[in-house]
């Protein structure tokens, strides 16, 4: 990873220095609520840190999809009092990004204060990435700063275009991010495992062949390992499967081969003849045992404990996607016991362990393990993208 500058580096006196910073403010809401105040609460240190240095802090995010339009739902007015509670400050709301009232504002706010600017999607140049709209947001600042890993996959106005026009620095959750995802396939301690679950094979092309380069142990679950078990002959039943992917699935596995990395798929299965919590027909069988009228759930027992003890052989983790489809009991045990395994090797400092993307957060949180391994990225698209290998451009225009 390139060398990228942080606040350690903004050693300046910041009294009064008009501080843009990039967050992620997109938050779930229900009934016109908040549900989920996960992102405020990352992007909270960066803000403290700054508003108590004395500069003027202001907010930059998007939120919903406006399509370039005004729409009151999805005003970032929405939110302030949700950043007010997490951050104990009292916010200002600003209902522009640019030009004369971005400019009163911020005469009217006091050095350490704080505003949130309007939803930059409600302007087309936002996601156009306009240099023009870029000019108009950076001529009321002096400093950026990206703090929303979650976006930087996006070459916007507000990820990439003012940080080329600004002094840029990387805020303490967009620092912790790439930190952990440079250690778990940067510049990793090997042997490394990867694990690579989720419904279809397809969505995770560029993942999987990127990943069976760079780590020893590729590990995969989901409906997707249907896919490779039926590339190598076995009859999956009415499982899941992308049988029109199979040619693919050999490339990669052969590819994998090439490269020295084991890929290891299930050769248990837990399965049942209709999707639903306990139903009378699961049962647990070898995978040439699957009959036409079933479909694979999970991985079974003798395969998780093999897995495991791939773990118990490895220093670092990444994981992206759950085994099985945890959402559902009895089909969560593979998920949960694997998990279980690799936050017990992360807590004896015998395992780097970073998960990330999609349902990954909420299968480690249905766990139990949202705290014991060392990082657990919120990010969806941006770190599929990671996972691809794939430049950042929120990211690269960081680059010291």
């Amino acid at each position: 990873m390139a060398a990228f500058k942080s606040l350690d580096d903004l050693s300046q006196d910041l009294s009064g220095k008009r501080v843009l910073v990039r967050v992620d403010l997109n938050l779930p809401m229900k009934d016109g609520r908040a549900s989920d105040l996960t992102r405020v609460k990352a992007v909270a240190p960066t803000i403290l840190e700054l508003a108590d240095r004395g500069a003027k802090v202001l907010l930059l995010a998007h939120f919903g999809r406006p399509k370039g339009e005004r729409h009151s739902t999805m005003s970032l007015s929405m939110v302030q009092g949700d950043v007010e509670r997490v951050t104990g400050r009292e916010i200002m709301f600003i209902s522009e990004v640019a030009g004369p009232v971005v400019e009163q504002s911020i005469d009217i706010l006091g050095d350490g204060n704080i505003g949130i600017l309007e939803n930059t999607r409600f302007w087309p140049g936002e996601e156009a990435n306009d240099p023009e709209f870029a000019k108009s947001i950076a001529a009321n600042a002096d400093i950026y700063v990206n703090d929303a890993f979650s976006a930087a996959h996006r070459a916007h106005a507000s990820t990439e275009g003012l940080a080329r026009l600004l002094p840029a620095y990387a805020g303490r959750a967009m620092e912790a991010e790439l930190k952990a995802l440079d250690t778990a396939l940067g510049t990793p301690r090997p042997p490394v495992a990867a694990v690579v679950g989720g419904a279809k094979v397809s969505t995770k092309l560029a993942v999987l062949e990127n990943l069976s380069r760079k780590v020893q142990h590729l590990i995969i679950g989901g409906g997707m390992a249907n896919t490779f078990l039926a590339a190598n002959g076995v009859d999956v039943g009415k499982s899941l499967c992308e049988h029109d992917l199979t040619d693919t699935v050999k490339d990669i596995l052969a590819a994998a081969d090439e490269a020295g990395c084991t890929v290891h798929l299930p050769y248990d299965v837990v399965v049942a003849k209709e999707f639903a919590a306990n139903p009378a027909s699961v049962r647990t069988c070898n995978v040439h045992e699957v009959a036409a009228d079933e479909m694979i759930l999970d991985i079974g027992p003798q395969a998780t404990e093999a897995l495991g003890d791939v773990l118990k052989t490895c220093a670092t983790l990444v994981w992206n996607g759950p085994l099985g489809a945890f959402e559902i009991p009895p089909f969560d045990e593979a998920t949960v016991a694997l998990a279980l395994t690799a936050a017990a090797l992360t807590q004896d400092g015998s395992l780097i362990s970073v998960a990330g993307g999609g349902d990954t957060v909420a299968a480690m949180a249905h766990a139990g393990v949202a705290d014991d391994l060392t990082y657990i990225s919120a990010a969806g698209g941006a770190f599929l993208e990671w996972m691809e290998g794939k430049d950042l451009p929120g990211v690269t225009a960081l680059e010291a």
